[in-house]
């Protein structure tokens, strides 16, 4: 595996990639890699050539009082897995070589970040699609993997390629969980051991509003006061950031059960903000 600082070297790289016809995947992420990061760089691996990994703890998608300092790292344990996983290239850039001193060009999908994590966290996703858009031009891969927990960023990043006619594929991966069902993120390692216990009830209690919507509960307000009924019970540390009932494609919010459905939440457990989500309903994408 060949690890790479310099942008301009990584783009040299898949350009010549690109030239000898080869097939790249891109698996962007931040680092500190569990089995959902391996899930996508397995995903990448059996559909490409080559298989670029970045590793960036990108400044442009925090706000001011959020944990970009405190985010956990441990490179040379993402390394070993990089190795283990069969990447080709890890891109593990400074910030400095990302954004110029003044840096003045943003990339955004406002429409569908106005919502869900969007309402707390406003500059997010401006973050996101700028650095996206950055990786895929430094790799010009043919398909790029993201997963699923953050439901979101896959519908902005989806638009964002759609808009901007960028020539690359979208897979989206499935939620990895824990045994118990916890969907597995870095930021699980900021819970307490009685957070810890408490954070499976966010996605068992999804499961229950899946269960009433094929019950036949239809109304919203029902489902949601089911759902915060659950929280009460078995997640009192828990402080709710939002519960949204949306369409999964274009993320506008539900009045009714009545279509495609997605309920997505984000949950405050102590240091740690814990997203999840579940298709209410069966065929959607």
């Amino acid at each position: 595996m060949q690890i790479i600082t310099d942008p301009s070297e990584l783009q040299n790289c898949c350009l010549t990639w690109r030239m000898q016809g080869l097939k790249t995947a891109l698996v962007p992420t931040m680092g500190y890699f569990h089995a959902g990061h391996e899930s996508l760089m397995a995903c990448a691996r059996s559909a490409a050539d080559k298989v670029i990994l970045t590793l960036f703890v990108n400044p442009t998608q925090f706000g001011p009082n959020e944990d970009l300092a405190a985010y956990p790292r441990d490179h040379e344990r993402d390394i070993a897995i990089a190795k283990a996983q069969g990447v080709d290239v890890l891109f593990l850039p400074e910030a400095g070589s990302m954004y110029a001193p003044d840096h003045a060009t943003w990339v955004e999908v406002p429409e569908l970040a106005q919502g869900l994590c969007g309402l707390s966290r406003p500059t997010h996703f401006r973050g996101v699609c700028t650095v996206v858009m950055k990786l895929f031009m430094l790799t010009l891969p043919s398909l790029a993997v993201f997963g699923q927990k953050d439901w979101q960023q896959v519908a902005i990043i989806k638009r964002m390629v759609r808009d901007l006619n960028v020539p690359v594929q979208i897979l989206p991966s499935p939620i990895v969980r824990e045994h118990d069902g916890l969907a597995l993120s870095s930021r699980n390692v900021y819970l307490t051991e009685s957070e810890r216990a408490q954070a499976p009830a966010i996605q068992s209690s999804l499961r229950l509003a899946k269960k009433l919507v094929s019950e036949g509960t239809m109304e919203i307000s029902v489902l949601a006061e089911a759902i915060r009924a659950h929280w009460a019970a078995n997640l009192p540390d828990g402080e709710e950031d939002y519960l949204s009932f949306v369409h999964p494609d274009t993320l506008a919010p539900l009045s009714r059960i009545d279509g495609p459905a997605l309920c997505a939440v984000a949950v405050r457990l102590g240091k740690a903000r814990l997203l999840d989500n579940i298709l209410l309903t069966e065929g959607t994408a």
